[in-house]
């Protein structure tokens, strides 16, 4: 099947596709004579658990452990739950940064009064958090300010 073919039965894109064989997350694929990838069922199934993978968080570096451990039969699945319960702890992490960005900036939004002023504390947070150890402000140029 061509890559079209073989992204409609993957739910992976075509240009994904391209990556994780650019990357060698999989293995280039076939070509026919006039050079047009081709791809087989098991090619498919390939990219159907990379999706999976992707669905469930994992990033590539993760996806080709997972990929490894599943195409190795001799594999312990004591390995395949320390992946996975290692993903599940870095999920957890980045939960709680998110919570706390969510929280602060509630925070910062009921303390705006949200009218024509030009004050507004959510700005003021955010340019106060990126002062330099010298108490330089950098601005979007990239030149830095006295503050």
């Amino acid at each position: 099947m061509t890559i079209g073919e073989a992204a409609k039965a993957s739910g992976v894109s075509a240009k994904m596709i391209r990556y994780y064989e650019k990357t060698g997350l999989i293995q280039p694929a076939d070509r026919t004579e006039s050079g047009y990838r081709i791809y087989s069922a098991e090619d498919v199934h390939t990219l159907r658990f990379i999706r999976r993978a992707r669905d469930l968080g994992f990033l590539v570096e993760g996806i080709a452990e997972l990929l490894a451990l599943w195409q190795d039969r001799s594999r312990r699945s004591a390995d395949v739950k320390r992946l996975a319960i290692g993903h599940v702890e870095a999920l957890e992490r980045k939960i709680l940064e998110l919570e706390g960005m969510a929280s602060t900036l509630r925070t910062l939004a009921a303390c705006c009064s949200g009218d024509d002023r030009p004050d507004c504390p959510i700005l003021a947070d955010i340019e106060a958090r990126h002062r330099t150890t010298d108490g330089a402000t950098t601005r979007r140029s990239g030149r830095r300010a006295i503050s």
